[in-house]
Formats: structure tokens, C-alpha cells, sequence
């Protein structure tokens, strides 16, 4: 695990702010919200697989949207609290960089939504 410190000096502002202070990218500006290529989506900060493309889709809420995690290994839940709403919190599970929400308003066959920012991510396309 990294100290804050640390991780100023690896990631950008925006990647720290985040990934690291957990904040939120604004809808429809991040890189992958509308990426259709078949691959793996990865934790920016570990290379932690997290997402593949096929259980990726277009939830119309500005970010990039899946229905289930590579395996339930990659990911951490922890209740949020914050902006007086109660959420679900989405981390890597490998070195807990803030990723998103999980919310059950999401298709089948899970009817989840892992509403995740594309800055947490970098995405490795299947060759």
C-alpha cells in the first residue's frame, strides 16, 4: 500500500483526486464512457483486472457502466455515507483505489450497475 504522499508523485491531479480523494469525473467527459472495443478494463493505479468488455454497456449515465466484475475477487464494497445519500462504494480490491457506485438498477443477469470513472481505469484492448 502506498501513502497519499506516493501516490501524488505516480498520478496526475484528476487521477489523485479520484482514485485516491474519491471523487468523481463529470458525466460524459471520461475516456471510456463510450468504448466499444473488446478488452479488459484495469485499475490505474495496480493493473488489477477488473472489468471485461462483454459485461460492459450504455447506461445513459455518463459513465462507463458494467453488470458484473471480472470476478468477485477484484472488488471491494464498503458503505458511503457521504453527499447524504447512502451508496455503495466500489474499490480495487488489490490496492483500494476509488473506482465508483454499485446500484441495482442494472440489466440482466445481475441487475447491477457498476458506475465506474474511466480515469480509474486504463483499458487493454484484446488483441
Amino acid at each position: 500500500m502506498k501513502t497519499k504522499d506516493e501516490w501524488k508523485k505516480i498520478l496526475t491531479e484528476e487521477e489523485f483526486n479520484i482514485c485516491i480523494l474519491k471523487g468523481t469525473e463529470s458525466p460524459f467527459t471520461g475516456e471510456y464512457n463510450d468504448n466499444k472495443r473488446d478488452g479488459v478494463y484495469k485499475c490505474k493505479c495496480c493493473n488489477n483486472s477488473l472489468f471485461i468488455s462483454k459485461t460492459k454497456y450504455d447506461s445513459g449515465s455518463g459513465w462507463p457502466s458494467f453488470y458484473e466484475p471480472i470476478n468477485e475477487n477484484a472488488i471491494e464494497y464498503i458503505e458511503d455515507v457521504t453527499h447524504g445519500m447512502k451508496r455503495v462504494e466500489v474499490l480495487c480490491k488489490n490496492c483500494n483505489s476509488h473506482l465508483g457506485h454499485i446500484f441495482d438498477d442494472g440489466p440482466s443477469p445481475t441487475f447491477k450497475r457498476y458506475c465506474i470513472n474511466s480515469i480509474s481505469l486504463k483499458f487493454e484492448e484484446k488483441q
